[in-house]
């Protein structure tokens, strides 16, 4: 007992200080692996990081099947990779979710748009697949942490994604964003120049020039002492702009956490530092499944 409470220490010092394998590795190393059944290196495409984890919630699925989580993590677009988030597969599918760990193309193998095309393909696998691992095609939900929430904010706003793959955003049941950048001109971070172009930044490129009254419902959590991703600038504008087209949103603000631990805290030994799976879990089961498919012919991907 007394070496997990050294264990949760170190993690929690490394959540303070770091992002990265090593500060996950710690977490993952705490997670328990016998509340899903993992379905491991999933493609959704021809590229090598064009591949997802499939965590699949235990016991019999309600009828229609489970809701679908595909969710994609942060690193500046420069860092990452699945298995860095198993935390996060086993949090949601043991709330009752099939979650979907995508990786992504990073820079400098893709910069703005390039990685967005490989997250709408993880989506319309979700869309096109989950009811093999007991899930609700009707039911699927983009979600992300940071620079991954900026990309499920994209997917789930700006619609020539989906409709590149031949679907549209009115199949996502809903979005979630955890403290992502959707209002971030002029850039100051060194890495996001590189991959945004900058100073030939594309305005396109800002989620919030996106609202409009067909995004999906939406879920924003953001740490209120968020250093790293002003979350007035971006989550709270973000949710207004939303509310004034329309569209139903929960802003959560929370105490205690960070930048990083806000997403660590879906982590099962630091779930105590902010009820954000809870709320996350509460939103994704509220939601009403979309109507029947509205496929449109594809065009060709950028």
């Amino acid at each position: 007992m007394l070496k997990n409470w050294f264990k949760l220490a170190a993690v929690l010092g490394m959540l303070a200080t770091l992002v990265g394998c090593s500060a996950t590795r710690a977490i993952n190393a705490l997670v328990p692996s016998d509340t899903y059944r993992l379905t491991p290196d999933v493609a959704y495409g021809p590229q090598a990081r064009q591949l997802l984890d499939v965590y699949q919630p235990k016991g019999e699925p309600p009828d229609g099947g489970f809701p679908v989580v595909v969710f994609f993590y942060g690193g500046t677009w420069h860092m990452g990779e699945r298995a860095q988030y198993r935390f996060m597969g086993e949090a949601l599918a043991a709330h009752g979710m099939v979650a979907m760990v995508a990786d992504y193309r990073l820079y400098p193998e893709a910069t703005y748009p390039g990685f967005l095309p490989d997250c709408a393909k993880a989506v319309v696998y979700a869309l096109n697949e989950s009811a093999r691992f007991s899930g609700n095609p009707r039911r699927v939900v983009v979600m992300g942490h940071s620079a991954g929430a900026y990309n499920a904010a994209m997917i789930a706003l700006d619609p020539r994604w989906l409709s590149q793959q031949g679907h549209r955003v009115s199949e996502l049941a809903g979005w979630i964003g955890l403290a992502g950048p959707y209002d971030f001109i002029p850039i100051v971070d060194p890495q996001t120049r590189e991959t945004f172009h900058h100073p030939d930044v594309p305005l396109e490129s800002q989620p919030i020039r996106h609202v409009s009254a067909a995004a999906p419902r939406t879920f924003l959590a953001v740490a209120k002492e968020d250093k790293e991703v002003n979350p007035e600038r971006n989550s709270a504008q973000l949710a207004e702009k939303l509310k004034t087209a329309g569209v139903p949103v929960d802003l959560k603000r929370y105490d205690h956490v960070g930048h990083i631990s806000l997403v660590g805290s879906f982590a099962q030994p630091l779930r105590w530092l902010s009820p954000a799976l809870k709320d996350v879990s509460a939103f994704v089961k509220g939601l009403p499944a979309v109507a029947g498919r509205d496929h449109v012919k594809p065009s060709d991907v950028p």
